[in-house]
Order: C-alpha cells, then structure tokens, then sequence
C-alpha cells in the first residue's frame, strides 16, 4: 500500500511535488533568458564602441576571451567575395584576419595561426573553411592542421595546431542576410565541448555582425571618399613659369569622412594666376561633390576674366540658386608676378599668411565676406605687394583651428613660423609648416597652397 503526505488525498502528493518541479523548471529557464539577456546587452555596449573595422572584431575577439574560450580570431571576408546569398560557393576563400586574442598561457603552449592584419586561405576541411563554404556553425574538435606554400599564397594552419582534440566552435558573422566572416573560437582543454554554449556564441556573434558591418561600410565609404577627392583635388594646375607653387592635402583621419576642402589654380592672360582655396561644410562624398561643383563654377567664372571679389559675387549668385549645393569657405589669390603684387577677395576663409626672407611672418588683412552659397554676397578685393623670395602662404581652417582656443590664438602661430631659407624649397617649407603648426590630432581635414613669385 503507498502512503501519502498527511492532509493530502490518494495522487495529491504525487500533484504537488510533480507542480514544483515544474515552478523549479521554468525558474530556471526564466534566470537563463535574463542571463543571456544581460549578456546579450553587455555584449551590444563592449561591441561596436567606434566605427573603425579593426576596433571592432578586436573587441568581439577580447569579448569571447576568456568568457567563451581560450584563444578566440575574428576573420573578414573582401567585399567583392560577399554574394546576396548566405553562402559563398566553394573552394578556399581569401579572408582577413582582423583580431585574434588568447589567454596569456596559450600564445606559447600551442602553434600560432596567421597574426592578425593577415590575408589568409584555409585548406579545404579544416573548421573555417567548412563554415566559409556553407555559412553554418562548425562545431567539434580540432585537427593535427598543417601549414603550406599554397602556390604563394599564405595559407592559415587550422585552428588549434598543436592541441590533440580541443573543442573548436565557428560561428559565421552575417549582416543583411550575407556572410561577412567568421569568429573562430578554441577550447584548450579536451572534453569541454561548446554544445552548451554554441547558441549564445551564435547570438552574440549575430550582435556583433551587425557593428562590424557597419564599420566595413563605413570604411568602404570613407574609401570611396578619399578616391573621389584624390581624383579631383589632383595637383595644383600649370602656372606661368613665372610661379612656384606646391600643395598638400592631409585627411583627418578615421575620426570624420574626408571632406570638402580643395584648392585649384587657374592660369590667365598677361602672365597672372588666380590661385584658389575653399572648404565646403561637412564631410563625406557629398562635401567631395560639392567641392567639385564650386571648382567647375570657379573656372566657368573665371574665364571671363573678371576680378577676385567679382568672382566671388558671381560664384555666390550661382549657388545659392541651388538647395543642393552647401555653403563653402574660400580665397581667391590672383597673381601678378610681373607687378610684384596679389590682388585677394575672402569669403568667410582664414586670412593668408606672407612668409619674408627677412622679417616675420604677417597674416595678410583681407576683408572678408559670408561663406558662398548664402546669397549674401557682397565682397571686396584688397592689394597686397608679392616680391620674390617672399611665400604665401593659402590653408584651410583644419590646419590652425584647436577646439579649446579662440581663433586669434590660432591664427597667431602662424605668425611665429620661421623665415624661408634660402634656396629653400616648397616642399621643404610646407614640412615644416605642417610639423609646426599641425594639431597632433587634427579635427577637419588641411589643405595648404605655397606660392612664390620667380624672376
């Protein structure tokens, strides 16, 4: 005869301790979904904390190391190996491996893959390759792996070398429905499989997915950016022989999209140049397009001979007409080597700067005007003198601008370069005006424009 709890009827007991395994269950589902949860959220604010692509998997790589794994490498696929589809076909991909990190006792206790910044394939069957191929999860233990010439190529030693039997866990990296790469994770010890934790390596990995392509997007862009500058900002136009001239452009960095600073020199008649500096607002390709819509306006208007401040009047005119177009900086120049002098007109731009042989540095006054495209325009022209041997010396703000000083303070370190030696060269002045007045972390992209009259 079975007995039962006092109080409680024949099965009773049997109900109630059956209803606290259940209560006992889902607690426990309950604590592991706020678990993978909190993860999950930890994961999304160490993850993704810049726009720079390196940054990024290194911080995923960091993040599944030690809380996953033992050594842990992030691997990206090109662009142009990235099909709609979640596959790639076959045959072994070409990937970069952009992070790799490992507990300190393990990057000498088994044979180290291909460090990081590396281009690599991986032979055919090894773990990564099987998930390159067929965009699914790998997971089991890692083989005897062998590294190769593989006909030139740098062919990567599967992961774990070294390690008979260690866990591996491939999980591939997808973002808008494409597999962009993989992360590749390694368990030193035999017998820890990953089966527990292969879906919150997936999950997390899914998070990541989506930071990395946004920082390869964003690295695409800023690289079609600065091919579209380097294409229109080419090198400063034919002179007269009577003008030396040298330039440079220098982007900011990963910090902002290349922007729309240029300069331009446009030859005239009679010996003279105009010379040009200007800086759309804002970055990226539509600041670079916008630059190259004022400087195909500035040569339209130009060829009509017209003087600086008129220029200016007419460029203002043209583009305020246009919602498109966004208001830009800038400084035209216009050279007359055989008077010994350049006549200036200023719309919103930072004043040149007259480099003497044999007296300091002065920032030349020129009145100045509201940026173009505000259909604000009403300019003047000033004359300054221009002898030989003497630079001037034609920037954008990116050069002197501190986000901590005033203006003036800025513009004042101009003022203290040193003299132009003789015999000097442009190139050999802009060095050192750019080591000695360049921000050590520039916050806009520079553009400089060094002229100096020759008898």
């Amino acid at each position: 005869m079975r007995s039962t709890a006092a109080g409680t009827g024949p099965g009773e007991g049997e109900t109630v301790l059956a209803s606290a395994f259940d209560n006992a269950d889902a607690l426990r589902a309950l604590l592991a979904d706020r678990t993978r949860l909190a993860l999950l959220n930890e994961a999304t604010e160490q993850i993704g904390t810049s726009l720079d692509l390196d940054v990024t998997c290194a911080e995923l790589a960091r993040f599944a190391v030690p809380r996953f794994a033992d050594l842990a490498s992030v691997e990206i696929l090109p662009p142009e190996a990235l099909p709609a589809g979640l596959t790639v076909g076959t045959g072994p991909l070409r990937a970069r491996r952009t992070a790799l990190e490992a507990v300190p006792g393990l990057r000498h206790g088994v044979e180290p893959p291909s460090p990081a910044a590396e281009w690599v394939r991986h032979r055919p069957g090894c773990p990564t390759a099987q998930c390159l191929e067929s965009g699914q999860a790998f997971l089991g233990e890692a083989g005897p792996g062998s590294q190769g010439d593989g006909a030139g190529e740098n062919w990567s030693c599967e992961l774990g070398s070294g390690i008979g039997g260690a866990p591996v866990l491939v999980v591939p990296l997808r973002a808008g429905g494409r597999l962009i790469g993989v992360l590749s994770l390694l368990r030193s010890i035999p017998g820890t499989a990953f089966d527990d934790d292969a879906a919150l390596v997936q999950a997390v990995a899914d998070r990541a997915a989506r930071s990395i392509d946004n920082a390869r997007r964003y690295a695409l862009a800023q690289d079609l950016t600065m091919e579209l500058q380097g294409a229109l900002l080419a090198d400063p136009g034919s002179p007269h022989a009577n003008l030396e001239l040298a330039s440079r452009y220098l982007p900011c960095g990963t910090s902002a999209m290349v922007g729309g600073d240029w300069f331009e020199t446009i030859r005239l008649s009679f010996g003279r140049t105009l010379l040009v500096i200007g800086d759309v607002m804002g970055h990226g390709v539509e600041a670079a397009v916008d630059m190259n819509a004022y400087r195909m306006l500035l040569r339209y208007v130009a060829a009509t001979d017209l003087p600086p401040h008129r220029i200016l009047r007419q460029l203002d005119h043209l583009t305020s007409q246009s919602d498109a177009t966004r208001p830009a900086t800038c400084l035209l120049a216009l050279v007359e080597p055989a008077r010994h002098r350049c006549t200036f007109a200023s719309a919103g731009h930072p004043p040149p700067t007259l480099l003497r042989p044999d007296g300091p540095a002065e920032l030349l006054a020129v009145p100045t005007g509201p940026p173009l495209g505000t259909g604000l325009g009403d300019y003047q022209a000033v004359v300054h003198s221009l002898d030989p041997e003497q630079v001037l010396l034609l920037y954008t703000d990116g050069l002197v601008e501190r986000r901590t000083e005033d203006i003036d303070a800025s513009l004042a370190r101009l003022t203290r370069l040193r003299r132009p030696r003789p015999g000097e060269s442009l190139e050999d002045l802009l060095d050192h005006v750019l080591a000695t007045v360049t921000p050590a972390t520039p916050d806009d992209d520079i553009a400089v424009l060094a002229a100096r009259v020759v008898d």
